[in-house]
C-alpha cells in the first residue's frame, strides 16, 4: 500500500499545519497570525553586524552526544551533586537545544561554583536578560561592566534601568559607554536622545540624533525618532515634517506609516491620512494596530502621539532593533533587546509578538504561549495572538487547548476566516477530518454567492477533508471551485489531477494538470513526486523513475517519496536499488501503515506485497 497523495495534507505530520497560501509548514514556520510586521526601518545589515558582535558571547564547545538526565519520581536536582563541569556541560547542551531558560539556569549554577569566571558571568547575564529574568540580570549587569567596562548589553541594561527610574543623566552616561560598532552607536544615540527628551531637553535630544553617523539607512532612524521626540514636546508641525520625510524614505514601515497618518490627521488632512493607511493596507493585508488608528481618524478624533513618554520612546528604539535582529536570525541578542523594551514599557505590546516568535523558532512553544498571554484583552493584537497561542498549543500536541482558543474567536465572529482556517488546519493535522470539514464549512457559509479569489484555500482544504472521509463527489466539487476562483493554482491542480489518476478518471486531463503543476512549481518535491507516481500508476515506469529520482533529490528525507522510488526501481528491474530505497524509507520514520507496507515489500517484494495488501481485508474479517 502506498500513500494516496504525494502532496499530502498535514495529516501525515502530526504537528503540521498549513499556511494560508496552502503550503505546508509547522506553526513556527507559518509565522505569526497576529498581524504584526517588524518595524521595517532596520535593514538586515544591522542584524548581520549584531551576529558578529554576539560571537564573543557564544560558547565554542558543543557536545552533541551528551544527553540530559531525567529526574526520577520524588527526586529534585538537589538530590544530585552540583559540580562546575556538570553544570557547564548541561548549560552547553541546553543552549544547543535553544533552551534559553535552561541554559541561563545552568550557567548561573556554574557561576556560583566559580564566581570570578568572567566567561560564566557574561553568559549567565546575557541569557538571564534574554530570558526576561530582569531582577537577576540587573544585579549581574553591575558585575559585568565592572570587569568589561564597555559591554554593550551590560551598559544598555543599566541605562534602561536608570531611564525607567527617570534618572536621565545616569542613563545617558551608561548608554555612552557602550561599545560594539554601528549597533552600539545606533543604540547609544537613539536612547540618549530619549533620555534628553525625558529631561525636557528637546533641542539637545535632536542634536544628539544629528550626531548619529553611519550608513545612509541611519537617516531613517534619525528622522523618525526626531519626529517622535518633537511630537512628545507638542511641536506638532515640526514633527509632521519629520514623519513626512521618514515616510518618503520608507513607506513600508508600520510605525512610520502610522506616525505619518496620525500627524496628517492632527493637521486636519483626514482624507490624506486615510489614503496613507489604505495604501499600506493593500501591501500588508490589514494590520490590527492600523485599524485602531483608522477608526480614530474616521471618527474625527485626534490620534495621540505614538510615544507618550520618554520611556515609551526608548522602548520603541529597543523594540525596533530587537524585532529586526530577530527577523534576520539569532536568539538571545534580539531577545535581550525585546525584553528590555518590555521592562521599560510593559505596555509595549508590539514587542511581545516578535519575542514570542523567537521562542517559537527555538521550539519552546510553552514559553511562546506564556509571552503571548502578556497581550491584554482589548488590545488590537489580541485576536491574532489567540491564533498564535492556539498554533503553539497545537505544536505541543494539545489539540483540545488549541481548539478552545480558536472556537472562542469563531463563536465571537463566524466570519473570522483566519481563525476558521487555523482551526480547520489544526483538526486536519490531527486527522479529525470530519470535524475539520464542518469548520471549513462554517467559514465558507459566510462568504456569500460570489466569494473572492482569496478564499480558494478554504475550498481546497475542505476538499481534502471531504476526500479523506470518502465523500468524493463533494470533494471534487470543492477542488473545482478552488480552481474556478484561482485557475492554475498548482496545489489544487496537483491534488485533483492525482485523485483522478488514482481513480482512473479523466486520465489525459489529469496528467496534464499535474504536469502544469510541476511547470509552475518545478522545485516542489511533493508535486514532482505526484507526477512520477501518476506515471507509475499509468504503467509508464521509465518516466516514473526519472521524475521520482528528481523528487527524492528535492526531498531526500521524505519516507513516502523514497518508498515510491523503490517501487519504480522494482518495476524497471533495478531490484537491488529498490531494496535500498525501501530500507531508506523505513528508516525515515514513516506512518505506521506505510511502515507495515514497506516491511512487507522488503520481505516478499512488490508484487507479493500487493497481493497481501489486497487480501488484508479478508484476513481481518476472518480474524474477527
Amino acid at each position: 500500500m502506498v500513500s494516496k497523495h504525494p502532496v499530502r495534507p498535514a495529516s501525515l505530520r502530526r504537528n503540521a499545519t498549513f499556511r494560508n497560501d496552502g503550503t505546508r509548514g509547522t506553526a513556527t514556520q507559518a509565522g505569526s497570525h497576529s498581524g504584526y510586521r517588524p518595524a521595517g526601518y532596520l535593514p538586515a545589515r544591522l542584524a548581520r553586524l549584531a551576529r558578529v558582535l554576539a560571537v564573543a558571547c557564544l560558547p565554542i564547545l558543543a557536545f552533541p552526544g551528551l544527553a540530559s538526565a531525567e529526574l526520577k519520581a520524588g527526586e529534585s536536582d538537589a538530590d544530585y551533586p552540583q559540580t562546575l563541569s556538570g553544570n557547564y556541560l548541561a548549560a552547553l547542551v541546553a543552549h544547543g537545544n535553544h533552551d534559553i531558560a535552561g541554559a541561563a539556569d545552568f550557567f548561573a549554577r556554574a557561576l556560583a561554583k566559580d564566581p570570578d569566571n568572567q566567561f560564566l558571568l557574561g553568559r549567565t547575564f546575557t541569557l538571564k536578560l534574554a530570558n526576561g529574568n530582569m531582577d537577576e540580570a540587573l544585579k549581574l549587569a553591575d558585575r559585568v561592566v565592572a570587569v568589561d567596562r564597555d559591554n554593550l548589553l551590560g551598559r544598555l541594561t543599566l541605562g534602561v534601568a536608570a531611564l525607567k527610574e527617570r534618572s536621565y543623566a545616569a542613563a545617558r552616561k551608561s548608554f555612552s559607554q557602550a561599545a560594539g560598532g554601528p549597533l552600539a552607536q545606533l543604540s547609544d544615540k537613539l536612547l540618549s536622545a530619549w533620555a534628553l527628551a525625558g529631561a525636557g531637553k528637546t533641542d539637545e535630544a535632536l542634536k544628539r540624533l544629528d550626531e548619529l553617523e553611519g550608513p545612509d539607512w541611519f537617516d531613517t532612524f534619525r528622522t523618525y525618532h526626531a519626529g517622535l521626540i518633537l511630537d512628545l514636546a507638542n511641536r506638532r508641525d515640526e514633527a509632521a515634517a519629520k514623519f513626512a520625510a521618514a515616510y518618503k524614505a520608507d513607506n513600508s514601515s508600520l510605525r512610520i506609516v502610522e506616525a505619518h497618518a496620525r500627524a496628517l490627521a492632527r493637521a486636519g488632512k483626514k482624507d490624506e491620512a486615510l489614503g496613507v493607511l489604505e495604501a499600506f493596507d493593500k501591501s500588508a493585508e490589514g494590520i490590527p494596530m492600523l485599524a485602531t488608528t483608522r477608526k480614530l481618524i474616521e471618527e474625527g478624533r485626534t490620534p495621540p502621539p505614538l510615544a507618550t513618554s520618554a520611556q515609551a520612546g526608548a522602548a520603541e528604539v529597543l523594540y525596533g532593533i530587537g524585532a529586526a535582529l530577530g527577523r534576520d536570525g539569532g536568539d538571545e541578542f534580539p531577545a535581550a533587546y525585546l525584553q528590555l523594551a518590555l521592562y521599560l514599557d510593559p505596555k509595549a505590546t508590539l514587542a511581545v509578538v516578535p519575542l514570542a516568535q523567537l521562542f517559537q523558532q527555538m521550539g519552546d512553544h510553552a514559553r511562546a504561549i506564556e509571552v503571548l498571554k502578556r497581550v491584554p484583552e482589548g488590545s488590537p493584537l489580541r485576536d491574532g495572538v489567540e491564533i498564535d497561542i492556539a498554533l503553539n498549543y497545537n505544536a505541543l500536541d494539545k489539540v483540545d487547548e488549541a481548539r478552545a482558543h480558536l472556537m472562542k474567536l469563531i463563536k465571537a465572529d463566524p466570519s473570522d476566516l483566519e481563525a476558521v482556517v487555523a482551526l480547520g488546519n489544526v483538526l486536519r493535522g490531527h486527522k479529525l477530518f470530519a470535524e475539520a470539514a464542518d469548520v471549513y464549512t462554517r467559514g465558507i457559509d459566510t462568504l456569500g454567492k460570489d466569494p473572492d479569489k482569496a478564499y480558494w484555500s478554504l475550498f481546497y482544504f475542505r476538499g481534502i477533508t471531504l476526500e479523506r472521509t470518502d465523500r468524493w463527489p463533494e470533494a471534487e466539487a470543492d477542488f473545482q471551485k478552488a480552481l474556478e476562483l484561482y485557475p492554475d493554482q498548482p496545489m489544487v491542480l496537483n491534488y485533483l489531477g492525482y485523485s483522478w489518476v488514482d481513480k482512473g478518471m479523466h486520465l489525459d486531463k489529469a496528467l496534464g494538470m499535474i504536469e502544469k503543476a510541476v511547470e509552475l512549481r518545478p522545485s516542489d518535491g511533493y508535486i514532482v513526486d505526484s507526477l512520477g507516481w501518476a506515471y507509475f500508476k499509468l504503467g509508464r515506469y521509465d518516466d516514473a523513475v526519472k521524475e521520482l529520482e528528481r523528487a527524492v533529490e528535492l526531498r531526500p528525507q521524505d519516507p513516502v517519496l523514497n518508498d515510491h522510488l523503490g517501487d519504480a526501481y522494482w518495476k524497471v528491474g533495478r531490484k537491488l536499488e529498490a531494496t535500498f530505497q525501501w530500507n531508506h524509507a523505513r528508516d525515515l520514520d514513516p506512518e505506521p501503515e506505510e511502515l507495515a507496507t514497506i516491511e512487507r515489500k522488503l520481505k516478499v517484494g512488490l508484487e507479493k506485497s500487493a497481493v497481501e495488501d489486497k487480501d488484508a481485508p479478508k484476513r481481518a474479517a476472518n480474524d474477527k
